[in-house]
């Protein structure tokens, strides 16, 4: 699980992101990002939509994936950061590894690693 710490919470974070944060597109999912307030750590938050799947063990198997790869990579990406995960329809599909290994790739292309 990721420390509470490194967890975007609240409604006007997502909104902010959402509104002024710039958006890169991977096969699995998009990433919001924004550069926050807090310039010693990144926050992230991970959506998978009903639309996305309807089944709660779904969407939850992907969230966990995707923020497992996050708390290992964590000392790689780069501080200063409010990142939101947005799947798609594809992360269904591909196991954990693979999804962990997109993660990673995508954070890199999006210049987000140090």
């Amino acid at each position: 699980m990721l420390a509470k710490k490194l967890r975007l919470t609240g409604k006007k974070n997502f909104e902010d992101v959402r509104k002024n944060g710039k958006l890169f597109q991977s096969e699995s999912f998009g990433i919001a990002f924004l550069e926050n307030n807090l310039k010693d750590l990144s926050r992230f938050a991970f959506v998978v939509s009903k639309k996305i799947a309807a089944d709660a063990v779904q969407r939850n198997r992907a969230k966990r994936a995707m923020s497992e790869a996050i708390r290992l990579f964590t000392s790689e990406i780069k501080e200063g950061y409010d990142i939101v995960f947005l799947a798609k329809q594809a992360v269904l599909r591909k196991s954990t590894e693979k999804i962990m290994i997109e993660v990673k790739n995508a954070l890199k292309d999006a210049s987000l690693t140090k």
